[in-house]
């Protein structure tokens, strides 16, 4: 008589969905389900987060090299994952100064050529569900043709930005539409069509896989809760301050803040489901006048950024950003929670980039942009200091080419980068 894992390793793939009517739930990663094929070393996925408006330097790079530093004001938030991220500085493209060229992010020295993700989700997305996902917060009108992801022809990938949509393409099917709105604002949940097939399931997984699958619908559940809270704000009436907008100034989100919370929360399930191996979020930002911590800012986003320096709307700009570094904690806090079928965190197996293509958009210059990553089993807890003035200096793509060759991809060459920071970054 085989045991329940051989028998559902000879039954079902990786892509085994619990199926009621027209829903289709993706199952985590279990140990009773083989795995697809991954690198030896395990790491599989690529997450990027980036901010159109960059990050303030000053506040983001430590003032220490190498490690023991003093975390720097907009790190703070990411204290309890010091051992789990590396900051370097003075990396960049050599690309075109302005903000038409912020896009140079993933896409290297020339804006809006074949973006590093793409490159990645080419070779490795058919793995997966989707072989890549693209998400926005913030976003406006104004941000067609300045997106992140480009594919080897040039064409900017389209980028979901409501959590709703993202919600439905990871848990329902295109055919049930109307019935994915039901559920999210009717308090029900995706999980009550497939009640009974989990059941199923569940009583025949190791004693390991039903605490897995158990925790991975309690988040299902979570992200619902979340989202169902939000959807039932929609009508309530928003006080009208005593204040006229100028016609001409655009109409931008002012729920960035909530959408990227939820966003990071679907973003963890994606990767904990193995929907897709690549993920890019782009942060934007225009005239919104946030309030952080019961204060309002002095500013828009946009006029924070510009802040010529003036001490008051820098501290704001940092407020400002060390929200989006505290939403970023909880995201790698779920990462080094959540497990993959071999009980390791899905941190070790997930690559997390953090940077931008603006490295001061006070002077919309493009040079050395804050850059960091997390996650993917590299020996962290380190400020990688770059000499870009050094001749031998190198380039931003030399360490996207160590992240790809890091996920099992055989190249040597990235935009205008030709070799790999594997003995700096190892």
């Amino acid at each position: 008589m085989k045991s329940p894992k051989s028998c559902f390793q000879s039954g079902l793939n990786r892509r085994h969905f619990l199926r009621a009517g027209a829903t289709a739930l993706a199952l985590p990663a279990l140990e009773a389900l083989p795995a697809s094929a991954a690198p030896q070393n395990g790491v599989r996925t690529f997450v990027s987060v980036g901010t159109y408006l960059g990050w303030h330097a000053p506040a983001f790079y430590p003032k220490q090299t190498g490690a023991g530093y003093e975390m720097p004001p907009l790190l703070q938030p990411l204290e309890e994952h010091r051992e789990h991220f590396t900051v370097f500085s003075g990396l960049d493209h050599r690309a075109p100064n302005g903000h038409e060229a912020w896009c140079n992010y993933l896409t290297g020295n020339v804006p809006g050529s074949y973006s590093v993700d793409q490159i990645i989700a080419d070779e490795l997305g058919q793995k997966s569900r989707f072989p890549s996902i693209h998400l926005i917060a913030g976003a406006s009108e104004h941000t067609n043709g300045r997106q992140m992801s480009y594919t080897k022809q040039g064409v900017p990938m389209p980028e979901i930005e409501r959590p709703s949509v993202l919600y439905k393409k990871l848990f329902m099917s295109q055919a049930d539409r109307a019935r994915a709105e039901y559920v999210l604002t009717s308090g029900k949940s995706a999980l009550d069509s497939v009640v009974a097939d989990a059941k199923r399931l569940q009583a025949n997984l190791p004693a390991s896989d039903r605490d897995k699958l158990g925790d991975y619908f309690e988040s299902i559940r979570s992200v619902e809760r979340r989202m169902n809270q939000q959807i039932s704000s929609i009508n309530e009436p928003i006080p009208q301050p005593n204040y006229k907008l100028p016609e001409s100034d655009p109409i931008t989100p002012n729920l960035l803040m909530e959408a990227e919370q939820v966003l990071y929360d679907l973003m963890a399930l994606a990767i904990q489901t193995e929907s897709t191996r690549v993920i890019t979020f782009g942060l934007y930002g225009l005239g919104q006048v946030f309030t952080i911590d019961g204060t309002p800012l002095s500013a828009g986003y946009h006029a924070l950024s510009h802040h010529g320096n003036d001490p008051a709307m820098v501290r704001d700009l940092v407020k400002l950003e060390g929200a989006h570094m505290q939403r970023l904690s909880g995201f790698l806090r779920q990462l080094r929670e959540k497990k993959d079928a071999q009980d390791r965190p899905l941190l070790d197996s997930t690559i997390v980039l953090v940077g931008t293509g603006m490295g001061d958009a006070s002077r919309h210059s493009n040079q050395d942009l804050p850059t960091l990553v997390a996650g993917g089993g590299f020996q962290h807890g380190r400020h990688l200091a770059i000499d870009r003035s050094a001749n031998d200096a190198p380039l931003l793509g030399d360490l996207y080419i160590t992240l790809m060759q890091r996920l099992g991809m055989e190249t040597e060459t990235f935009s205008n980068a030709s070799r790999n920071m594997n003995q700096l970054f190892s």
